[in-house]
């Protein structure tokens, strides 16, 4: 399902850069990593978010700080973390879409540039100081250079997530019709083909290595 008339507003497709970069990818580390962010990527989008928290793929107590959409917070742990992807999973907040995305991974993170549109509820974006005409609509954000980078520890486990918007003049919002509008219900339908179980740590990374 695309909206908008644009084949990139799919959320099937919001993960390519991480399939295409996977393509070329020969470190049983760095795989493991791309493997583990595609997953985390694809539930969350999915309203799947429990699933993310599994001790194989997220540390005890992560940290995520945010500068974006009129949005700046530090989440200290998994709990603080759970309520915010709780939150976009109820509201159909939890719809992301990706264009033009760059990904680079190293032996400790992943870092990505991208254009990226966050399907958003009119009173959040209004409680974010963003002026809307509708806050019973719902609107595609859509930030270009957004930059993402995700610090993961020894055995690929993800520490946090720091997201930044360093143009906010350069944002743009849509409204939805309410057509366009796609729940986390609908979302999940789609992506679980997509959403893999991720691989042993030890048998994807220490016995290949």
């Amino acid at each position: 399902m695309m909206i908008l008339n644009n084949p990139n507003l799919d959320v099937r497709k919001t993960n390519r850069a991480i399939d295409e970069l996977l393509k070329v990818t020969t470190n049983p580390r760095h795989r493991f990593m791309l493997e583990a962010y595609h997953r985390h990527r694809f539930l969350e989008i999915a309203g799947r978010y429990e699933e993310i928290f599994s001790p194989d793929m997220t540390v005890a107590n992560p940290k995520y700080h945010f500068e974006v959409a009129g949005n700046s917070a530090t989440l200290d742990g998994a709990e603080s973390v759970k309520g915010l992807y709780a939150v976009w999973a109820q509201t159909n907040q939890s719809i992301f879409y990706a264009e033009d995305e760059q990904i680079a991974v190293a032996n400790n993170f992943i870092a990505s540039v991208s254009t990226m549109y966050q399907q958003t509820h009119g009173r959040t974006l209004a409680a974010n100081g963003i002026q809307v005409d509708d806050e019973n609509a719902y609107y595609l954000i859509r930030i270009p250079g957004m930059q993402m980078f995700w610090p993961y520890d020894d055995q690929c486990r993800l520490l946090g997530e720091d997201v930044w918007e360093p143009n906010p003049a350069a944002r743009t919002l849509t409204k939805l019709a309410p057509s366009e509008v796609l729940t986390s219900e609908q979302s999940g339908k789609l992506l679980e083909p997509f959403i893999k179980p991720l691989r042993n740590f030890e048998e994807a990374v220490l016995q290949a290595a």
